[in-house]
Parts: C-alpha cells; sequence; structure tokens
C-alpha cells in the first residue's frame, strides 16, 4: 500500500500514460489489490482492477458455495451488494472523462454465472472497473491516492467480509435457489416443460423495464385447479402452481388479457430470479426456445426442409442458402438450428410468426394447390415435432382455432389469469370443421448437422482483433456486424460480450470435423471444468463483465454471422 501511494505521489501531475507504472499487485491489510490494466487515456476504457480478500478475513460459511448453483447465487449477492455500495463512492473524485468511477458489472432480474466476482475454498476476489483521475490528460496523483487507498479500501470493508454483505440475506437467497433448482429437478424428471407459482407477479412495469408491475390493479398469477401441481421444495412448505407439461399447449384468449405476457415470462423462466421479481418461481425447461419469423437475416445452408419444398427455379431446401430470409423461410430456419441444438421446446407468439408458416386454411388449399404452395406449415408439423422429435411447442394465438386439433392442452387468459379450456376447444373443433387437408407426409424430416469452417471466422479489423458486444443485440466481430435483435432469451450485455469471446474460440477450434453443437458443448465442457473466465482474453487478469449464455444463444450469433461457412 506505501509503495502504491509512493508510486502515485511521483507520478502526480506527469502525462495520463504515467499511470501505466501503477500495473501489479500490491498488499493491503485486509486484501490484494491487483492493478490489471491501466487505461491511456481517461476517455478510454476504464481501468480493470481486482480485490482479493482471502476467507480468513471473509469468512464465508462453506454451505453457501458448496454447490454450483449456491455458488452462482453467491457470486451474484456479492456483485449486487457491490453495486449498490459503490454508487456511494463513484465519482467522488472528480476530474476529466471517466475520472473517479468505480464500478463492478451490474445484473439484472435474473441470477446469472457471472465473472465480476469469484468465491473459492481461499479467498473471495471481486473485478472492479475504475477511472483513474485526470485533470485534461494530466495525472491526479493526490486524488487516485483518495481513490485507491481510502475509499476503495472502505468499499472492500462494506461489500465482502461475511458481516458486511448480510448473512441472512445470503441464507434466504440460498433457499431461494435451492427450491428453484428442486422445481427444476421436478421437471426434468416428470419431462414437464413448465412451473408458475400461484402468486407469481407476471407484468412487467413497462415495454422497456423488466421490474415488476406495482399498484393495486396487478393481477397475482392463480393455477386453474385442472392445471394446478404441488411440488415439493427444500425449504418452506410446497409449492402450488400450474404445471405446463409436454406436448402442445396453447395459450389463446383476447388481446390485451395476458397471452404474451405469460409467454414472455415462460421465455425468462430459463433463469432464476431474485426475490421480489414476481417471477422467482416461473421455472421453465433450461433448452426451452423462442422463435420467430426474422426477415432480412443470412441463412447457410440449413435443412429446412421439412417446412419448405419445391421452391420455384429448383432452389436446394435440404441445404437451404440466402442472403435475405423472408418470414416463412426465416421461421423455418430459425425453428431447424433450434432443433439442431437440442431445444426441448418451442416457444411461439404468432405476433411475431410468418402467417403463412403457421397455417394455411382450408379455402387457401382449394385456391392454391399444394403442388404450387412451397410451405407446409407449421400445423400440420407440430405434431409430429412431438411425437418424432420429442419437442413440445407452446404457441399464444388469437386468430386461428385451426390448431384446436393438434392441441394437448389449451389455456384462455382472461384478465390475466388462466382458465384451461381444453375439453372447450375440442368441441368447438368437432362441432365446426375447418375443412383442411394435413400436408407434409407422416413423419417430421430431418435435423441435418451442419459442420462449421474456420475461414467464416475472421475476428480481424485491420490488424488487430475486433470482437465486442455493441448493446444487448449487437455484436462487432471483425468487420462484420452481427444482428440479434431475433434473439429473444439473451438478458444481459454481459451474455453477449461472453457469446463474442465463444465465437473467438470456435473460430480457432473449427476445422470441418465437428458439428456446431458439437464445438459449442467442447467450450462450455471446458468452461465447466475451469471457469467462465476461461473464454476471456484477459487470461489471468481482470475478466469481469461476462456472463454466461445459454448454448441456444451462442448458436444463434453463430448462424446470423454473415460469414459462415458451412462444410
Amino acid at each position: 500500500m506505501k509503495r502504491l501511494q509512493q508510486t502515485l505521489s511521483r507520478i502526480d501531475g506527469k502525462g495520463y500514460k504515467a499511470y501505466k507504472d501503477l500495473q501489479g499487485e500490491y498488499h493491503f491489510p485486509r486484501f490484494q489489490l491487483f492493478i490489471d490494466y491501466v487505461q491511456g487515456d481517461p476517455f478510454a476504457a476504464p481501468s480493470r482492477v481486482r480485490v482479493r480478500m482471502p476467507q480468513s478475513e471473509a469468512k464465508y460459511r462453506s454451505k453457501w458455495y458448496d454447490t454450483p448453483h449456491r455458488k452462482v447465487a453467491l457470486e451474484d449477492w456479492i456483485a449486487r451488494v457491490w453495486t449498490k455500495k459503490a454508487n456511494r463512492y463513484s465519482f467522488r473524485v472528480k476530474g476529466t472523462g471517466k475520472s473517479g468511477l468505480i464500478r463492478v458489472d451490474q445484473p439484472g432480474q435474473e441470477i446469472l454465472n457471472r465473472t465480476a466476482v469469484v468465491v473459492t475454498k481461499e479467498y473471495v476476489e471481486v473485478r472492479v472497473t475504475v477511472g483513474l483521475p485526470a485533470q485534461g490528460r494530466r495525472v491526479l496523483g493526490r486524488k487516485a491516492e483518495d481513490m485507491l487507498c481510502d475509499y476503495l479500501v472502505r468499499l472492500v470493508d462494506e461489500a465482502i467480509p461475511a458481516e458486511s454483505i448480510d448473512p441472512k440475506g445470503v441464507e434466504e437467497r440460498m433457499k431461494l435457489v435451492d427450491n428453484q433448482q428442486g422445481i427444476r429437478q421436478y421437471l426434468k424428471k416428470n419431462g414437464w416443460i413448465a412451473f408458475v407459482a400461484n402468486g407469481s407477479v407476471l407484468p412487467r412495469k413497462s415495454g422497456v423495464s423488466d421490474q415488476p408491475l406495482q399498484g393495486n390493479h396487478v393481477v397475482k398469477f392463480q393455477a386453474p385447479q385442472s392445471l394446478e401441481d404441488v411440488v415439493e421444495v427444500p425449504h418452506g412448505p410446497p409449492i402450488r402452481g400450474m404445471v405446463i407439461r409436454d406436448g402442445i399447449t396453447l395459450i389463446v384468449g383476447g388481446g390485451y388479457h395476458g397471452k404474451s405476457t405469460l409467454l414472455n415470462a415462460l421465455e425468462r423462466g430459463v433463469y432464476d430470479h431474485i426475490a421480489g421479481d414476481g417471477r422467482e418461481y416461473v421455472i421453465t425447461d433450461t433448452d426451452a426456445v423462442k422463435v420467430r419469423a426474422e426477415d432480412g437475416r443470412r441463412v447457410e445452408k440449413v435443412n429446412i426442409s421439412p417446412f419448405i419444398n419445391n421452391l420455384p427455379f429448383g432452389r436446394d431446401t435440404i441445404r437451404f442458402s440466402t442472403e435475405d430470409a423472408s418470414g416463412s423461410t426465416s421461421q423455418a430456419t430459425n425453428i431447424m438450428e433450434s432443433l439442431e441444438m437440442g431445444a426441448s421446446c418451442l416457444l411461439i407468439d404468432e405476433d411475431t410468426s410468418a402467417t403463412n408458416f403457421m397455417i394455411r386454411d382450408g379455402r387457401m388449399q382449394k385456391l392454391v394447390a399444394k403442388g404450387k404452395e412451397p410451405i407446409t406449415p407449421f400445423i400440420d408439423k407440430v405434431r409430429q415435432l412431438y411425437e418424432n422429435m420429442g419437442t413440445s411447442s407452446i404457441l399464444v394465438l388469437g386468430g386461428s382455432g385451426d390448431y384446436f386439433d393438434v392441441a394437448d392442452t389449451v389455456i384462455m387468459m382472461d384478465e390475466y389469469l388462466p382458465y384451461e379450456v381444453t375439453q372447450r376447444a375440442k368441441e368447438v373443433a368437432q362441432a365446426q370443421s375447418n375443412n383442411r387437408v394435413r400436408e407434409g407426409g407422416e413423419a417430421f424430416g430431418d435435423v441435418t448437422p451442419r459442420s462449421i469452417l474456420a475461414n467464416g471466422f475472421d475476428p480481424r479489423k485491420g490488424k488487430k482483433e475486433k470482437v465486442d458486444a455493441k448493446g444487448l443485440h449487437s455484436i462487432q466481430f471483425g468487420t462484420e456486424t452481427v444482428d440479434l435483435s431475433g434473439v429473444e432469451q439473451l438478458v444481459d450485455v454481459s451474455q453477449t460480450r461472453a457469446i463474442a469471446e465463444i465465437m473467438r474460440l470456435i473460430g480457432k477450434k473449427a476445422n470441418g470435423q465437428k458439428s456446431l453443437r458439437e464445438l459449442i458443448e467442447d467450450v462450455y465442457q471446458t468452461i465447466e471444468k475451469k471457469d467462465l473466465d476461461v473464454i476471456s482474453p484477459f487470461q489471468g487478469q481482470h475478466p469481469g463483465d461476462l456472463a454466461l449464455p445459454r448454448k441456444e444463444e451462442v448458436a444463434a450469433a453463430i448462424n446470423r454471422l454473415r460469414t459462415l461457412k458451412v462444410q
């Protein structure tokens, strides 16, 4: 600590690059400070530092991190404590550009595996970004000493030791994630798709906020008796709620009655949520994938023949490629790519689907012969998808009752409350024939794995590699921009950053010998054996702004890389 103070005194008033002298390791009374990277300019990306406190000082209970899901939950908890506490010290020091910034990667409503905090048997480490203070482009050494030797020390004392992070709150967090894990195991054991607890608050505050809606008009979820089940959990009384079983489930109802709200909750239920979110016990199988139409996306040699055949001019749909997909071809592609990755369930909202992909009614069949229509609509494949491939579907519908014929369960949303109307839907279907003829054959068709080639991955922009997230739904990969606006289950920009780094790694491993799924699973096996740090370019240093994405979102990003080459 004294050496750090001496260095700051020596470089006070010098040019900003003199801060580079700080890189290294420093010992404080209760912790170590690692200054891994120093920004070259007060306006550049902030400096990266780590603070590491030994467990002899932190005194964490081993049961807080003795299983993977508890460890993730504890690290997430500490990141939230740091975010709250750091706001009190950030920018106390004034100066040019980012001077005075003290920040930790901030979690949202979901509990994700992050690199912001690492807890081991030996130590607790927090990765922090700081803006080293400057006046113009001159070092403010004394203010930097206030930041690093006063404010940061106080922050460490307030946000790392066990007694400072609310031990009772940590215990409640552990009970919550144990229960969430218990429900996931219950679903897996029965082969079911989702569970929505009674009392859940599904609506969000606004279209741009993930916070729960509050106020007197909030309608809490209540399962219909016919779909209600009771799940025994490790802590507290059993939890009652609605189970969505495997098969084909329709969510119907009038406009603005909560259909899409329920589907949105289910698509986010692949992640665990924090207490107070309202969706803590909305749990969905982790391999459920939201799919939609995505006009204009690139497609590279995907087998979409289960849905689309006999295109004009003899275009191949077994190895279908296009630079500018239509609504129907893009939705078919999104489904087939999800099946390549082993999707357990497809989540589909008719509002974001191509109409001609979802349904072709009896009248249209009579006017336009099948020989002139290359699209086999989803309604004729959804049952085969479940029976042949084991993939369930949950569909939000408001305009087509033809799906009543193929549904296993029909849920009607009425003023944000669910009612099971399966029997009534079947009666309507029987009484009012749709005069449709099934199309597309007796089997679903083939899902064809694709081998990825390295020459489609070039992360260079000029002489340097340029790989980074540009917001939640965009990745800069070399000279290419990957558009992820159609990938709706991404929830955190730190996941997008991690996807960019995984893409960089896969580009080095791709040789045409392994399928995309195999390449991605290889990376995840490495992450499981080591940790998420392994994907970072800052090896052995500060990789504190990454969060683990799902394999499905990694595949989605690679599939949208416009230079992708497939064997």
